[in-house]
């Protein structure tokens, strides 16, 4: 007989891949995959570039008809915090707490799902209900749009696609895009009484983070978008590497930096000043970027979601999610699933059983109204 899981017990299963961001995740991905086959719904598996890592495309009920996305990530980030009081990657429960990497962020709304799709396979349905599940979004949505490039080969143009990122269950209309920039400056290592027969790499990078840092001051002027908390675009300085010791003259040096952009702003634009100060031995490198997202409130999607979860929307959100990719991608996009995101990438990380049910009674939810 073909194995069927409540949503706890899927989370189980899902919580106990250790399918850290940045790491092969064939072990999970073949999972889900023999799951959901086994109950005749038909998977695709995209492979990324990097030839270790894929994302799962899944569909029950006829592709050719246009019908809804429900999507999630299969990454998690690292678990070595020393809080952690049991292994994060063994599911524990704790009162009605169900304890584990990822349980939350966002493994929590792909248990409900895939627990769920039997159910759904079972229905008539008059437009499909489709699973995408992506590799790598903790790292700035990489994996995602590999998928979405095959998505016209997978079915007919879909109505709507609800990522399932910790909201709530309160579908949210808009979050901020994001650019992430590595910059390496090089130079001549040598003694440091000798600055004359060398060159600084520190120094050259200098020109750039002030610009990054006089970027950041002057986007506190706006534009604004009130929906968001800031309410205006930033730029920040996240990292800065280099130098062996203080005697070196340093030759390398490395920064990477983010910007996070309102809706209607691309977050490489804001990066354009810092771009414009670095010097002939700077060198600029991509990390990753995403749109920001915006639903427009009157949109049927935003009705549909709303009632399948019985929450009203919320106006938007700060942090950054796939949906954005989604919508540039032609598909409209809703963010809408269990638990807060203020307890994700956090140790002893949690989803509790009433909010994963009420993610499973959403999918059902969405069954049911698109049953024959």
């Amino acid at each position: 007989m073909t194995q069927t899981y409540t949503a706890a017990q899927m989370l189980d299963r899902l919580v106990g891949f250790a399918s850290v961001v940045g790491q092969p995740n064939g072990h999970i991905v073949d999972f889900i995959r023999e799951y959901l086959t086994g109950h005749d719904i038909t998977c695709h598996v995209i492979a990324g570039p990097e030839g270790d890592r894929s994302n799962l495309f899944a569909t029950i009920g006829d592709g050719a008809r246009s019908g809804y996305v429900l999507s999630g990530h299969l990454d998690v980030v690292p678990a070595g915090e020393p809080e952690w009081q049991a292994d994060p990657f063994v599911l524990r429960q704790s009162g009605d707490r169900l304890i584990g990497r990822g349980a939350c962020d966002m493994k929590g709304f792909v248990a409900a799902v895939l627990a769920m799709a039997p159910r759904l396979a079972a229905l008539d349905l008059r437009a499909p209900i489709h699973i995408a599940l992506s590799y790598d979004e903790e790292a700035g949505c990489i994996g995602v749009p590999h998928l979405l490039s095959a998505l016209p080969d997978l079915c007919a143009p879909p109505l709507g696609a609800i990522i399932g990122e910790p909201s709530g269950m309160v579908p949210v209309l808009a979050h901020k895009g994001k650019a992430a920039l590595q910059l390496v400056a090089r130079g001549q290592s040598g003694h440091s009484s000798r600055p004359d027969l060398g060159a600084n790499a520190i120094h050259a990078l200098l020109p750039a983070l002030s610009a990054a840092a006089a970027q950041a001051q002057d986007l506190m002027s706006g534009p604004n978008d009130d929906r968001f908390a800031p309410p205006w675009s930033s730029v920040q300085i996240g990292t800065v590497s280099g130098g062996q010791a203080v005697n070196i003259i340093p030759d390398r040096v490395c920064a990477q930096l983010e910007a996070r952009a309102i809706a209607g702003v691309d977050p490489r634009d804001l990066m354009a000043p810092i771009l414009g100060a670095c010097g002939v031995t700077v060198q600029a490198q991509w990390l990753s970027t995403y749109p920001a997202l915006a639903l427009d409130p009157t949109h049927p999607l935003a009705d549909l979601t709303a009632r399948l979860s019985c929450n009203a929307p919320l106006g938007a959100v700060s942090y950054g999610t796939e949906a954005g990719l989604f919508q540039q991608a032609g598909v409209p996009a809703i963010i809408c699933g269990p638990g807060d995101i203020a307890r994700a990438h956090r140790p002893e990380e949690y989803l509790t059983l009433a909010e994963l049910e009420a993610a499973a009674q959403m999918v059902l939810a969405l069954g049911a109204h698109l049953q024959n």
